[in-house]
Parts: structure tokens; sequence; C-alpha cells
């Protein structure tokens, strides 16, 4: 039986930093084998003749639908086992799905490959918020929160990092790798067809995942559950997924938060799947060179709105709880607006729509803090896992489901709408531009297509930056109730 609540942080400070900064590795790894398959976007797109529909499909709904269906069980599990050794399995599960990707023949064994590191990743973010809310007392919690968050964008930005160039490695160089580890005979026995450095990439970033596994397991410590809540908190039995849900319907502010971070994933998901073969196809930017003039960037700019807004947000209740989702109402106006300028311009002025792309993507992550904030401090300790599993479930429907394939769809319908604007709308469709098949068409086809495959996918982003108005009121209506939902403060 857990000790009674002390009001107090767990452990010694620095033993509590490495805990923290650990799991921020956690959710890091997380987000670069998530992310990874949008870095190198391109290359899958042209090795399996993808059109962008069905790119979206694999980059949304099959990994969305398995993160969100598995992410419930596994979360009753981490309100009731050992949560550290519950995300130690999980990371070496979704590191060897993302190896795996990289040994893919075709689009079937991809999708299997990819829901394979959603059941994985479904399993770290859930414990992992409960651990910190019980390594942190509660007016430490947003910051430490905050920290957790930016995993995502330095994920990310490490998946463009690293990935970006081993995906444009040459052939020679990537068997010249493979043979240092005996495994030089690998492209030739799988009849891999040329420019496999995207292959490479998977391979390299997944397999070291599982090792990480092990240091997790062996120096992270499971803290007492509701240790650091205040005395005399009132705490219920370890109860299923079913009671956190009632419990759950009587907090409007969970629920219009959960509507605005689903809307607000869904653009960013959406954005993360496309952003470089968009570059690509306007500017003939490869990824490698994407990741370092804009994806580390954008990356980083997201970091250190998501650290900014949780320092921000943790002065500014001192004066009133509302402000945990009125600052990302705020800021996700001023994306919105960002973004449409940046995608407006991009085509024209490289170095405005970067300034304009980077500041977007400072305002757009600071949301991260208030999602996990308001998502476990609704509900009681024993309820902080399941609660934060029901959260992650919708967003993942909506913000990972939806986004690739909205985008994906739009994209093709715009292309399609450029092809019939420039005359050619009876003559070539969307499937005929994909630079696989694209060469067999004349020079004028080839000029039409490549036009209309550039500026499909740069309008669709711009469409979908429309969505996060709707977040920015759904966060304004969540502050409204957040003096009666929250529980400890």
């Amino acid at each position: 039986m857990d000790p009674p609540a002390s009001g107090r942080d767990f452990g010694s400070t620095p033993y509590r930093w490495y805990v923290l900064l650990t799991l921020t590795l956690v959710y890091t790894l997380n987000f670069i084998d998530r992310a990874l398959l949008g870095v190198l976007a391109q290359p899958v797109i042209t090795t399996f003749g993808l059109s962008d529909t069905q790119f979206g499909f694999l980059a949304g709904p099959p990994f969305a639908l398995f993160y969100a269906l598995m992410g419930i069980p596994i979360a009753m599990a981490a309100d009731r086992y050992n949560r550290i050794a519950i995300i130690a399995l999980c990371i070496a599960l979704w590191s060897l799905m993302t190896a795996l990707c990289g040994l893919a023949d075709g689009f079937l064994f991809l999708l299997i490959a990819r829901v394979g590191v959603a059941i994985g990743e479904a399993g770290s973010n859930p414990p992992s918020n409960s651990v910190i809310a019980d390594y942190y007392r509660p007016s430490e919690r947003p910051k430490a929160l905050s920290i957790y968050s930016t995993g995502v964008m330095f994920g990310t930005a490490l998946a463009f990092l690293i990935g970006g160039p081993l995906g444009q490695m040459p052939d020679d160089q990537v068997v010249a790798a493979l043979e240092f580890f005996g495994l030089g005979g690998i492209p030739q026995a799988l009849d891999w067809s040329p420019g496999y450095g995207w292959r490479f990439a998977f391979l390299a970033l997944g397999v070291p995942g599982v090792l990480f596994a092990l240091v997790v397991l062996l120096t992270v410590r499971e803290p007492p559950r509701g240790w650091s809540d205040p005395p005399g908190l009132a705490t219920s039995a370890r109860n299923g997924i079913g009671f956190t849900f009632r419990l759950l319907l009587g907090k409007p502010s969970f629920w219009y938060m959960t509507v605005a971070a689903s809307l607000v994933a869904m653009v960013g998901y959406g954005y993360a799947a496309f952003q470089a073969p968009m570059m690509q196809r306007l500017h003939g930017m490869p990824p490698g060179e994407f990741a370092v003039r804009f994806g580390v960037p954008l990356s980083a700019a997201g970091a250190i709105g998501t650290i900014a807004a949780g320092y921000l947000t943790a002065a500014l209740i001192r004066r009133s709880i509302r402000w945990v989702a009125l600052l990302p109402a705020l800021l996700l106006l001023g994306a919105t607006l960002l973004y449409l300028l940046a995608f407006g311009v991009v085509a024209d002025d490289l170095q405005l729509a970067f300034w304009s792309w980077v500041t977007a993507m400072l305002l757009h992550y600071g949301y991260l803090g208030a999602q996990y904030t308001i998502g476990q401090g609704v509900v009681p300790q024993s309820s902080r896992a399941s609660a934060i599993a029901i959260l992650l479930f919708i967003i993942a429907l909506v913000g990972n489901g939806v986004g690739p394939q909205l985008i994906g769809v739009l994209s093709d319908t715009f292309i399609a709408l450029g092809l019939e604007a420039r005359g050619f709308g009876g003559v070539l469709d969307a499937s005929d531009c994909n630079p696989k098949v694209a060469g067999l068409l004349t020079a004028a086809q080839q000029a039409v297509c490549g036009a209309a495959y550039a500026e499909g996918l740069r309008n669709s982003m711009r469409v979908t930056a429309l969505f996060l108005l709707v977040a920015a009121a759904c966060f304004w209506m969540s502050s409204r109730h957040l003096d009666r939902d929250l529980i400890a403060r």
C-alpha cells in the first residue's frame, strides 16, 4: 500500500531532475520514431508510387487507431502495476518495429510495422504523466510537464537532424555501414530498389531504443502513488477506465480542452507528415537539406515555446487558474495568422516564410503543458493514467488519425483542380504526377504536373491552419470551468 500524500516533491532534487529528463528523453525517442516517416515521406512516396491520399492513410488512421485502442488497456495496467516496467517494455517494442519499417518490401509490410510502432508508443505517455505527477507537487507540475512535453519537438527535431541526412546517404555508403555489422548483403538479398538511404535511417534510429529501454528499467524508481498531492486530498481506490470516464463526464474543462488539443494535434500531425514533401516539391529541397534549414529550427522553436508557455503559465496561475487554458487560446490565434502568412509566401520569399513559420511553431506548441495539466489535474491520483489515456485516445483518433489523411485528401483534390485550371483536367490526374511515373510524361505535361503537384500540397496546408481558430475557442471555453474542475492546485 502506498504511503499517504505528503504534499512534497518525491526524491532528491538531482534525482528528480534525472527522472524528469529521462522520461523527457523517452518521449523524445517516441517522437523520433513517430516523426521519421514524415521526414522521409517523399522517398517513401516515390519508392512505392503512393498518392498523397495513400501516404496520408499510411501516416494517419491505422497508426492512430491502434495507438488509441492500445493506450486504454495499457493505462489501466499503469494505474495498477509498475509503471516503469511498462514504459521500458513499450520502448523496446516500438523501437524494434521502427527498425522493421526499414525492411518493408511494400505498402502492406510498412503499414503493419507502423501499427507495431503505434502499439508500443501507446504505452509510454500515460504512465509517464502519472509518474511525473507523483514526483512533483501540484504547483510544480505545469513546469515539469512542459519540460516533459518538449519531447514532442526535440524528437521531431532529431528525426530531421539525424533521419534527414541518413535518408540521403548514397547506396554504397549504406552498404559500407551495414557491412560494419556484418549485414552488407541485406540490400541485395531483399532486392531493395536504388535509393535505400531511407531504409537505413529506420534501422539506425530504431535499434538503439531497445538498449535505452534497459537503462530506464534499471535506473528510474517507481514513486509512491499520490505522494506529492496535498495532505487530506480525497483519494479513491484504483478503479477502471469506466469509473474514470464517469468522473470526467462532470468535468467540462476536460472535454473542451480535449477538443482543442485534438484539433491542434490534427494540424500538427498533418504538417509533420507533409511539410518536408511540400518543400521538396516547391524548391527541390531534399530531406537532409530541409532538416537543417527548416526542420530543426522549426522543432527547436516548438520546444522553446512549450517550455516558455509552461513557465509563463506557472506565473499567471497565481492570478487565476484560468490562465492554464487562456494562454493557449491566445497563442493559437497568433499561430494561425503566421501559418497563413508563411504558406502564402513560401513560394516567393523563403526568408520571410522561414521566420513566419518559426514564430508560428513557437506559439503553436505552447498548449502541450496545459493539455497534460488539465488532463491529469481534474481526477484523483488513482485515475491519472486512465484520464490521460482517454485524452490521448481522442487526440490520436482526431489528431494523428485525421490530420495526415485530411492534408493528403485535400492535396490530391487541389492537385486535380490545379491540373484542370491549367487545361489538363481530362488528360492527367494526381497519380500521374508522382515522381515514380511522371518521367514518362511529355515535357509540357511534366511542367504542368510539377506545378500542380507542389501547389496542391501547399494549398492544403494553408486550409488546414484554419482549424486552429476553432481550437482557440475551445481552450477559452475550457478556461471558464477550471475554477471548479481542477482538484489539486
